[in-house]
């Protein structure tokens, strides 16, 4: 009797102690990278985890107080200067409406939002600098026993900080600095693998590799510069002189990539790159009540979403006119995200809202046409759901996102400056009455569905795998360790190349020497 007395103490212990979570470090990006953070935050805290976010001063997304974590407000960098971002996407929207605006202008706000990021990531090594000579901050750092850090890598701050304090590091990403995640960590071969915002596909010209080669050059000496100029001082100076920032990033343990290949194009992939997009997708929850009455009134029209995203909340005055107008020109109701002037054109069919449930009215079965600007949360929702699109890009990845979409039939693009009342219309029109812009959707959207594990479930998987184990050393390579030279074998394609040389002229020499013994001795008999 007492022996199955401590035989049930010992595995109620078990129990108390396997229930136990880990700790996880998080040191997050602000703005629509915080919307996908949030979820894996969220979903960690509800398996039992002990979640500690750092919090930037300036946060303008991430909360210092929740019921899910616990957060550390520091003076470090997490996104863009708000005042530089108004100012760029002022100055983008501004170009993009003048038809008249130059290739050399266009260029020139390209080279704005490079400056604007390097001045970001100078920021981000300064704070970090501050934060590391923080003794006391550091020490409290070490003692509390982080399990893991996790980051989106495409701001420095979490690589570095997991580094220095020698924990495991898991990436929430889609882009690192310049570049996208699998350009980063994979082999990614210019002649089909296509640099992102070159908006072209995996199968290309002559004429289109090679400005997909102009472009990756391009985008390598914006990289070189951000790193040489803020990150190699840092690190030279912390982690020792032999040390690179890109040895720090591919040192990674997993890879969560915010996407799948229901958006990429095939490529090539590592062990360590765990594909969890669309994971922010849930099934839609019932809508409040006046939302859902508004969209029922419908009828058998169905209901219009339309969402410019987190850091878009509304457009000038005289396309948000436009816009209206096309939209009071439809029999179908109209759900808008608007949180500017109301435009004089509104008809009575269309509702605007300071924020929406935007995946809850994707869900909705009366939900005919999502019309957003191609941010890749929004696209995956709309892929989940099976919504086809109309798109308005307006800045970073945009463009090439819904090109993406274009190319396999779900989305019309507009150019939004060209856009007015009878473009926009037209489009919607379009996609709402031709049936393969809706029939494609829906087949994307059982691509996507169909796989063994949901995409949350793999990425919680993956991390406690690294917090199980304190990393996951056996599925990373060794070619971050690697020169570029011996990386590409340039040294053993030289010695081969030497050798060849070699074996070539002593070849030549040998057979001239036999030559001249032979017609020499000859010509010398003659005589």
């Amino acid at each position: 009797m007492i022996q199955m007395k401590l035989v049930s103490l010992a595995v109620l212990l078990f129990s108390i102690q396997s229930a136990i979570g880990g700790k996880v470090l998080v040191f997050p990006v602000d703005e629509s990278h915080w919307v996908n953070m949030k979820v894996l935050i969220q979903e960690l805290h509800s398996r039992g985890h002990n979640i500690t976010v750092i919090r930037p001063k300036n946060a303008r997304h991430i909360e210092a107080e929740t019921g899910y974590y616990q957060s550390i407000t520091l003076d470090v960098v997490a996104g863009f200067d708000v005042n530089d971002f108004n100012r760029y996407e002022t100055r983008v929207l501004h170009l993009r409406r003048d038809f008249y605006a130059s290739t050399l202008s266009i260029l020139k706000a390209r080279e704005e939002f490079i400056t604007m990021l390097l001045h970001t990531h100078k920021a981000v090594v300064d704070k970090m600098e501050e934060t590391f000579e923080d003794a006391k901050l550091m020490q409290l750092f070490h003692e509390a026993r982080y399990d893991v850090l996790l980051t989106d890598p495409f701001l420095g701050g979490g690589v570095l900080l997991a580094h220095r304090l020698g924990l495991p590091l898991v990436f929430n990403v889609r882009w690192t600095i310049l570049a996208d995640g699998l350009q980063t960590v994979a082999p990614s071969p210019l002649s089909y693998v296509p640099i992102p915002g070159s908006e072209m596909a995996d199968k290309m010209t002559f004429w289109e590799r090679v400005a997909n080669v102009l472009i990756a050059l391009r985008v390598l000496y914006s990289q070189v510069q951000i790193k040489r100029q803020y990150y190699a001082p840092f690190i030279h100076r912390y982690f020792g002189p032999d040390v690179h920032y890109d040895e720090l990033v591919l040192a990674a343990d997993i890879w969560l990539m915010r996407t799948d290949f229901t958006f990429e194009f095939p490529r090539p992939t590592m062990p360590n790159v765990v594909y969890m997009g669309g994971f922010q997708c849930k099934p839609p929850k019932p809508l409040p009540k006046d939302l859902e009455d508004f969209v029922q009134s419908s009828a058998e029209h169905g209901v219009i979403v339309m969402s410019l995203g987190t850091l878009v909340g509304t457009l000038p005055d005289d396309m948000a006119e436009h816009v209206a107008a096309a939209f009071a020109q439809l029999p179908q109701k109209v759900v808008w995200r608007h949180t500017g002037k109301r435009p004089s054109t509104l008809g009575n069919n269309t509702l605007l809202l300071d924020w929406l449930p935007q995946t809850d009215l994707l869900g909705h079965p009366k939900t005919r046409v999502f019309v957003a600007h191609g941010g890749t949360n929004g696209l995956q929702e709309a892929i989940y759901h099976g919504v086809p699109i109309v798109g308005l890009p307006l800045m970073f990845d945009q463009d090439d996102n819904l090109f993406r979409m274009r190319g396999r039939g779900v989305a019309k693009v507009l150019d939004i400056g060209t856009l007015d009342t009878d473009t926009f219309l037209d489009a919607l029109k379009e996609v709402l009455h031709e049936p393969s812009y809706r029939e494609n959707m829906q087949e994307l959207s059982r691509l996507h569905r169909d796989q063994p594990m949901k995409p949350l479930d793999r990425a919680m998987f993956w991390i406690e795998f690294v917090m199980r184990h304190k990393g996951a050393a056996h599925l990373k390579t060794q070619s971050y360790k690697l020169s570029w030279i011996q990386y590409h074998c340039l040294d053993v394609i030289a010695l081969l190349l030497f050798l060849i040389v070699v074996i070539s002229l002593m070849c030549i020499l040998t057979v001239k020497y036999f030559l001249f013994k032979v017609f020499g001795g000859r010509k010398r008999k003659t005589d």
